[in-house]
Protein backbone atom coordinates (compact mmCIF):
# COMPACT_ATOMS: atom_id res chain seq x y z
CA UNK A 1 0.00 0.00 0.00
CA UNK A 2 1.23 3.53 -0.74
CA UNK A 3 1.10 6.53 1.58
CA UNK A 4 -1.91 8.03 -0.22
CA UNK A 5 -4.03 4.99 0.65
CA UNK A 6 -3.27 5.39 4.35
CA UNK A 7 -3.91 9.14 4.13
CA UNK A 8 -7.40 8.49 2.76
CA UNK A 9 -8.10 5.96 5.53
CA UNK A 10 -6.95 8.40 8.20
CA UNK A 11 -9.18 11.11 6.71
CA UNK A 12 -12.17 8.75 6.85
CA UNK A 13 -11.59 8.04 10.53
CA UNK A 14 -11.19 11.74 11.37
CA UNK A 15 -14.38 12.59 9.44
CA UNK A 16 -16.39 10.07 11.44
CA UNK A 17 -15.07 11.32 14.81
CA UNK A 18 -15.90 14.90 13.77
CA UNK A 19 -19.57 13.91 13.68
CA UNK A 20 -19.53 13.60 17.47
CA UNK A 21 -16.76 16.04 18.43
CA UNK A 22 -17.60 19.38 16.86
CA UNK A 23 -15.16 22.23 16.31
CA UNK A 24 -12.09 20.41 17.66
CA UNK A 25 -10.49 19.20 14.43
CA UNK A 26 -6.91 19.80 15.59
CA UNK A 27 -7.40 17.78 18.78
CA UNK A 28 -9.01 14.94 16.80
CA UNK A 29 -6.12 14.85 14.32
CA UNK A 30 -3.43 14.90 17.01
CA UNK A 31 -5.20 12.16 18.97
CA UNK A 32 -5.41 10.08 15.80
CA UNK A 33 -1.71 10.63 15.12
CA UNK A 34 -0.72 9.48 18.61
CA UNK A 35 -2.83 6.33 18.29
CA UNK A 36 -1.25 5.50 14.93
CA UNK A 37 2.19 5.88 16.50
CA UNK A 38 1.40 3.53 19.42
CA UNK A 39 1.32 6.46 21.82
CA UNK A 40 -0.88 7.45 24.75
CA UNK A 41 -2.75 10.73 25.16
CA UNK A 42 -3.23 12.94 28.22
CA UNK A 43 -6.04 15.49 27.95
CA UNK A 44 -5.99 18.18 30.62
CA UNK A 45 -9.13 20.26 30.64
CA UNK A 46 -12.23 21.31 32.54
CA UNK A 47 -15.22 18.95 32.71
CA UNK A 48 -17.83 18.94 29.96
CA UNK A 49 -15.77 19.91 26.90
CA UNK A 50 -15.96 16.52 25.19
CA UNK A 51 -12.98 14.50 26.44
CA UNK A 52 -14.99 11.32 27.01
CA UNK A 53 -16.98 11.81 23.80
CA UNK A 54 -13.70 11.99 21.89
CA UNK A 55 -12.55 8.61 23.20
CA UNK A 56 -15.93 6.96 22.62
CA UNK A 57 -16.12 8.32 19.06
CA UNK A 58 -12.71 6.85 18.24
CA UNK A 59 -13.61 3.48 19.74
CA UNK A 60 -16.77 3.37 17.61
CA UNK A 61 -15.16 4.54 14.36
CA UNK A 62 -12.33 2.04 14.79
CA UNK A 63 -14.49 -0.77 16.21
CA UNK A 64 -12.17 -1.11 19.21
CA UNK A 65 -13.02 -2.69 22.52
CA UNK A 66 -13.00 0.13 25.05
CA UNK A 67 -13.30 0.42 28.82
CA UNK A 68 -13.80 3.53 30.85
CA UNK A 69 -12.73 3.85 34.47
CA UNK A 70 -13.63 6.80 36.66
CA UNK A 71 -10.60 7.21 38.90
CA UNK A 72 -11.43 8.05 42.52
CA UNK A 73 -9.41 7.75 45.75
CA UNK A 74 -10.85 4.30 46.49
CA UNK A 75 -9.89 2.72 43.13
CA UNK A 76 -7.30 -0.03 43.71
CA UNK A 77 -4.45 -1.09 41.40
CA UNK A 78 -6.13 -4.50 41.01
CA UNK A 79 -9.22 -2.77 39.59
CA UNK A 80 -7.01 -1.64 36.72
CA UNK A 81 -4.74 -4.65 36.24
CA UNK A 82 -6.86 -7.55 37.44
CA UNK A 83 -6.43 -10.09 40.24
CA UNK A 84 -6.37 -13.81 41.03
CA UNK A 85 -9.42 -15.48 42.58
CA UNK A 86 -9.47 -18.97 44.07
CA UNK A 87 -11.89 -21.34 42.32
CA UNK A 88 -13.09 -23.87 44.89
CA UNK A 89 -14.55 -26.15 42.25
CA UNK A 90 -11.30 -26.47 40.31
CA UNK A 91 -8.96 -25.99 43.24
CA UNK A 92 -6.88 -23.38 41.39
CA UNK A 93 -6.47 -19.62 41.24
CA UNK A 94 -8.02 -17.96 38.18
CA UNK A 95 -7.07 -14.58 36.78
CA UNK A 96 -9.82 -11.99 36.43
CA UNK A 97 -8.95 -9.23 33.98
CA UNK A 98 -9.06 -5.61 35.11
CA UNK A 99 -10.44 -2.64 33.21
CA UNK A 100 -7.16 -2.09 31.35
CA UNK A 101 -7.69 -5.22 29.21
CA UNK A 102 -9.10 -3.61 26.08
CA UNK A 103 -7.89 -1.74 22.99
CA UNK A 104 -8.78 1.76 24.15
CA UNK A 105 -8.65 2.47 27.89
CA UNK A 106 -10.18 5.75 29.04
CA UNK A 107 -8.73 6.71 32.42
CA UNK A 108 -11.05 9.50 33.54
CA UNK A 109 -9.65 12.05 36.01
CA UNK A 110 -6.47 10.09 36.55
CA UNK A 111 -5.20 12.65 39.07
CA UNK A 112 -8.09 11.86 41.45
CA UNK A 113 -6.76 8.44 42.39
CA UNK A 114 -3.88 7.46 44.66
CA UNK A 115 -0.25 7.39 43.56
CA UNK A 116 -0.24 3.60 44.06
CA UNK A 117 -3.08 3.16 41.57
CA UNK A 118 -1.48 5.62 39.14
CA UNK A 119 1.70 3.55 39.23
CA UNK A 120 -0.28 0.50 38.10
CA UNK A 121 -0.45 2.17 34.70
CA UNK A 122 3.33 2.45 34.28
CA UNK A 123 4.02 -1.08 33.01
CA UNK A 124 0.96 -1.36 30.79
CA UNK A 125 1.65 2.01 29.11
CA UNK A 126 5.33 1.33 28.45
CA UNK A 127 5.46 -2.40 27.76
CA UNK A 128 1.81 -3.19 26.88
CA UNK A 129 1.97 -5.92 29.53
CA UNK A 130 0.43 -6.44 32.95
CA UNK A 131 2.16 -8.52 35.64
CA UNK A 132 0.07 -9.96 38.47
CA UNK A 133 1.57 -12.31 41.09
CA UNK A 134 4.65 -12.86 38.95
CA UNK A 135 2.72 -13.82 35.79
CA UNK A 136 2.83 -11.45 32.80
CA UNK A 137 -0.23 -10.99 30.60
CA UNK A 138 -0.07 -9.43 27.14
CA UNK A 139 -2.50 -6.62 26.38
CA UNK A 140 -4.42 -6.70 23.08
CA UNK A 141 -3.18 -4.83 20.01
CA UNK A 142 -3.61 -2.04 19.18
CA UNK A 143 -3.50 -0.51 22.66
CA UNK A 144 -3.99 3.12 23.66
CA UNK A 145 -4.60 4.92 26.94
CA UNK A 146 -6.49 8.20 26.84
CA UNK A 147 -6.29 9.78 30.28
CA UNK A 148 -7.99 12.97 31.42
CA UNK A 149 -7.35 15.27 34.32
CA UNK A 150 -9.04 18.41 35.57
CA UNK A 151 -6.59 21.28 36.24
CA UNK A 152 -9.18 23.24 38.25
CA UNK A 153 -9.73 22.30 41.88
CA UNK A 154 -6.71 20.60 43.41
CA UNK A 155 -8.46 19.27 46.55
CA UNK A 156 -8.12 15.52 46.71
CA UNK A 157 -5.89 15.26 43.65
CA UNK A 158 -2.49 13.63 43.27
CA UNK A 159 -0.14 15.19 40.75
CA UNK A 160 1.17 12.73 38.18
CA UNK A 161 4.90 12.06 38.75
CA UNK A 162 7.36 12.86 35.97
CA UNK A 163 7.81 9.15 35.23
CA UNK A 164 4.07 8.88 34.55
CA UNK A 165 3.83 12.07 32.46
CA UNK A 166 6.79 10.91 30.38
CA UNK A 167 4.81 7.88 29.20
CA UNK A 168 2.19 10.02 27.49
CA UNK A 169 3.22 10.74 23.91
CA UNK A 170 1.26 14.00 23.80
CA UNK A 171 -0.67 16.24 26.15
CA UNK A 172 -3.65 18.12 24.72
CA UNK A 173 -6.28 20.60 25.84
CA UNK A 174 -9.68 20.82 24.15
CA UNK A 175 -10.78 24.19 25.54
CA UNK A 176 -14.15 25.88 25.20
CA UNK A 177 -15.83 25.76 21.79
CA UNK A 178 -16.34 28.88 19.69
CA UNK A 179 -19.80 30.45 19.68
CA UNK A 180 -20.50 28.89 16.28
CA UNK A 181 -19.20 25.54 17.49
CA UNK A 182 -21.34 25.61 20.61
CA UNK A 183 -24.44 26.40 18.56
CA UNK A 184 -23.60 23.43 16.33
CA UNK A 185 -23.26 21.24 19.45
CA UNK A 186 -26.68 22.34 20.72
CA UNK A 187 -28.29 21.61 17.36
CA UNK A 188 -26.60 18.21 17.06
CA UNK A 189 -27.93 17.17 20.48
CA UNK A 190 -31.41 18.67 20.03
CA UNK A 191 -33.15 15.30 19.82
CA UNK A 192 -30.40 12.74 19.32
CA UNK A 193 -26.92 11.65 20.43
CA UNK A 194 -24.23 12.50 17.83
CA UNK A 195 -22.33 9.35 18.85
CA UNK A 196 -25.14 7.34 17.26
CA UNK A 197 -24.15 8.81 13.89
CA UNK A 198 -20.55 7.59 14.08
CA UNK A 199 -20.04 4.59 11.82
CA UNK A 200 -17.26 2.01 11.80
CA UNK A 201 -14.78 2.86 9.04
CA UNK A 202 -11.77 0.84 10.23
CA UNK A 203 -10.79 -2.01 12.51
CA UNK A 204 -7.86 -3.14 14.62
CA UNK A 205 -6.19 -4.88 11.68
CA UNK A 206 -6.10 -1.65 9.67
CA UNK A 207 -4.76 0.31 12.64
CA UNK A 208 -1.95 -2.22 13.12
CA UNK A 209 -1.22 -2.05 9.38
CA UNK A 210 -0.98 1.75 9.51
CA UNK A 211 1.22 1.54 12.63
CA UNK A 212 3.59 -0.74 10.70
CA UNK A 213 3.58 1.70 7.78
CA UNK A 214 4.48 4.56 10.14
CA UNK A 215 7.51 2.60 11.39
CA UNK A 216 8.88 2.46 7.83
CA UNK A 217 8.75 6.22 7.17
CA UNK A 218 12.18 7.53 6.21
CA UNK A 219 14.05 10.06 8.37
CA UNK A 220 17.08 11.95 7.05
CA UNK A 221 20.11 12.36 9.31
CA UNK A 222 19.46 16.11 9.32
CA UNK A 223 16.05 15.48 10.88
CA UNK A 224 17.59 13.27 13.57
CA UNK A 225 20.01 16.11 14.38
CA UNK A 226 17.16 18.64 14.40
CA UNK A 227 15.12 16.59 16.91
CA UNK A 228 18.13 16.04 19.18
CA UNK A 229 19.08 19.73 18.98
CA UNK A 230 15.63 20.72 20.24
CA UNK A 231 15.83 18.16 23.06
CA UNK A 232 19.33 19.31 24.05
CA UNK A 233 18.12 22.90 24.13
CA UNK A 234 15.56 21.96 26.81
CA UNK A 235 18.35 20.42 28.90
CA UNK A 236 20.49 23.55 28.78
CA UNK A 237 17.86 26.28 28.81
CA UNK A 238 18.19 28.93 31.56
CA UNK A 239 14.46 28.71 32.38
CA UNK A 240 14.20 24.91 32.53
CA UNK A 241 15.04 22.87 35.63
CA UNK A 242 14.34 19.45 34.06
CA UNK A 243 14.70 18.90 30.33
CA UNK A 244 13.25 16.32 27.96
CA UNK A 245 14.28 12.69 28.40
CA UNK A 246 15.36 10.36 25.55
CA UNK A 247 11.87 8.83 25.77
CA UNK A 248 10.50 12.24 24.81
CA UNK A 249 12.92 12.46 21.89
CA UNK A 250 11.73 9.06 20.66
CA UNK A 251 8.11 10.17 21.00
CA UNK A 252 8.76 13.26 18.87
CA UNK A 253 10.49 11.17 16.22
CA UNK A 254 7.68 8.61 16.07
CA UNK A 255 4.79 11.05 15.88
CA UNK A 256 6.65 13.10 13.24
CA UNK A 257 6.69 9.92 11.14
CA UNK A 258 2.94 9.63 11.68
CA UNK A 259 2.41 13.19 10.45
CA UNK A 260 4.43 12.44 7.32
CA UNK A 261 2.25 9.41 6.52
CA UNK A 262 -0.95 11.36 7.19
CA UNK A 263 0.26 14.01 4.74
CA UNK A 264 0.88 11.37 2.06
CA UNK A 265 4.67 11.36 2.29
CA UNK A 266 7.11 8.54 2.99
CA UNK A 267 9.68 10.85 4.59
CA UNK A 268 9.76 13.39 7.44
CA UNK A 269 10.36 17.12 6.94
CA UNK A 270 11.18 19.76 9.62
CA UNK A 271 7.59 21.08 9.59
CA UNK A 272 6.39 17.71 10.87
CA UNK A 273 8.67 18.06 13.89
CA UNK A 274 7.88 21.69 14.70
CA UNK A 275 4.11 21.20 14.25
CA UNK A 276 3.79 18.67 17.08
CA UNK A 277 6.83 19.52 19.23
CA UNK A 278 5.02 21.53 21.91
CA UNK A 279 2.39 18.82 22.40
CA UNK A 280 5.16 16.23 22.90
CA UNK A 281 7.66 18.24 24.94
CA UNK A 282 5.72 20.77 27.06
CA UNK A 283 4.49 18.27 29.69
CA UNK A 284 7.96 16.73 29.94
CA UNK A 285 9.84 19.80 31.14
CA UNK A 286 9.86 21.48 34.55
CA UNK A 287 10.42 25.22 34.65
CA UNK A 288 12.52 26.91 37.31
CA UNK A 289 11.54 29.83 39.56
CA UNK A 290 12.95 32.37 37.10
CA UNK A 291 10.50 31.23 34.42
CA UNK A 292 7.60 31.49 36.83
CA UNK A 293 8.62 35.01 37.83
CA UNK A 294 8.56 35.96 34.15
CA UNK A 295 5.14 34.32 33.64
CA UNK A 296 6.57 31.85 31.14
CA UNK A 297 4.69 28.63 30.43
CA UNK A 298 6.23 25.40 29.11
CA UNK A 299 4.58 26.12 25.74
CA UNK A 300 6.22 29.56 25.65
CA UNK A 301 9.66 28.12 26.34
CA UNK A 302 9.34 25.33 23.75
CA UNK A 303 8.19 27.90 21.18
CA UNK A 304 11.25 30.06 21.96
CA UNK A 305 13.50 27.02 21.50
CA UNK A 306 11.89 26.23 18.14
CA UNK A 307 12.47 29.80 16.98
CA UNK A 308 16.18 29.70 17.86
CA UNK A 309 17.00 26.15 16.70
CA UNK A 310 18.41 26.09 13.13
CA UNK A 311 16.01 24.34 10.75
CA UNK A 312 17.68 21.90 8.33
CA UNK A 313 17.03 22.19 4.60
CA UNK A 314 15.21 19.08 3.36
CA UNK A 315 13.78 18.63 -0.12
CA UNK A 316 9.98 18.68 -0.26
CA UNK A 317 7.39 20.45 1.85
CA UNK A 318 3.76 20.53 2.93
Amino acid sequence: MNANFYTSQINKIVSEVKKAVIGKDTVIIKTMLAMLCKGHILIEDIPGVGKTTLALAFSKALNLKHNRMQFTPDVLPSDVTGFNVYNKMKGVFEFKEGSAFCNLFLADEINRTSSKTQSALLELMEEKNITVDGITYKLPEPYTVIATQNPIGSAGTHLLPESQLDRFMIKLSMGYPTSEGEIAILKSKYNSNPLDNVQQVANSDLIIEIQNAVSNIYIDDKIYSYIVSIANATRNHPLIKLGVSPRGTLALMNISKGIALAMGRDYVIPDDVSYICRDVFAHRIILNSKAKLNDKTPDDVILDILKTTPVPKIAGGK
